[in-house]
């Protein structure tokens, strides 16, 4: 058995107390508890503890100290399950302890997938010009089950899918004024593949752009690509091998063969 002998308060962390002992050896340092632990076991001056007791302290106060460090991780943002898991992994925490820590945290209401994924999804609605299916990937990446993801996802809905990839392809659209306006859509139908957006939405936003072609900036566009094609090529070519591959080169960038033919009859002499 062992008795304490004095309690004092650590200088940094007012929060935690080291606790010192006597076995009748003479005084020295036996364990530091933070406050929660002294106060639960009411340790004091004199009080007699032996091997287990003392033993069970150091494992509730390590518990307590993993705890502590996922209420201060939380304190940032919400996190998923997962995002706990790793954190505590990273920090070299016990597996019983995490597992444990884990539970308590869900008792407590303090981590929720489904708030999570909910929280998430609306905040990438408001702030990201990310489409559902990218937003879906990143919960997925984050732990949260393929179940929850979908439901939660459910929350992006037709109308604000399209509301969003209508402001993205109005933002983007004739700002690459050296392209035909059927690659620009070619580029945006891509970008809006790649930022999540489902082929439905993507389908049905770029038909609503269809009518907004410019000819004037069409016309200036194919005049553009068309004199720096001949620029390449009229060295080597002539007449008709030089109209056919100027064809071949300005229909593949988006133009019309009607636009392209009036082109080629104002530039090149057969």
């Amino acid at each position: 058995m062992s008795k304490i002998t004095r309690i004092t308060t650590q200088k940094k962390r007012k929060n935690r107390y080291n606790v010192f002992l006597d076995d009748g050896q003479g005084e020295k340092f036996g364990f530091a508890v933070d406050e929660a632990i002294l106060i639960e076991f009411k340790l004091r001056k004199d009080l007699e503890l032996d091997d287990t007791t003392i033993a069970t302290l150091v494992q509730k106060d390590s518990l307590h100290k993993s705890y502590t460090l996922a209420i201060n991780f939380l304190s940032y943002r919400m996190r998923t399950k997962k995002e706990i898991y790793d954190y505590l992994v990273k920090k070299e925490v016990d597996e019983e302890h995490i597992t444990k820590i884990i539970a308590r945290l869900n008792d407590e209401g303090l981590i929720d997938d489904k708030q999570f994924a909910d929280a998430f999804v609306r905040t990438r609605m408001e702030t990201a010009n990310k489409g559902p299916l990218l937003v879906k990937k990143e919960l997925l990446e984050k732990g949260v089950s393929a179940q929850i993801a979908g439901e939660a996802i459910e929350l992006y809905t037709y109308e604000i899918q399209h509301e969003k990839a209508t402001k993205l392809v109005g933002k983007k659209l004739n700002t690459s004024k050296n392209h035909s306006f059927k690659k620009q859509l070619q580029q945006l139908q891509a970008t809006l593949m790649q930022k999540g957006f489902t082929q439905e939405i993507v389908k049905d936003v770029l038909a609503d752009f269809q009518e907004e072609k410019d000819d004037d900036a069409e016309w200036d566009a194919l005049v553009k690509q068309g004199e720096k094609l001949l620029r390449k090529h009229q060295q080597k070519l002539e007449g008709y091998a030089l109209r056919n591959k100027m064809k071949e080169a300005l229909y593949r960038k988006g133009f019309t063969v009607e636009s392209i033919n009036q082109f080629l009859d104002e530039q090149i002499q057969e």
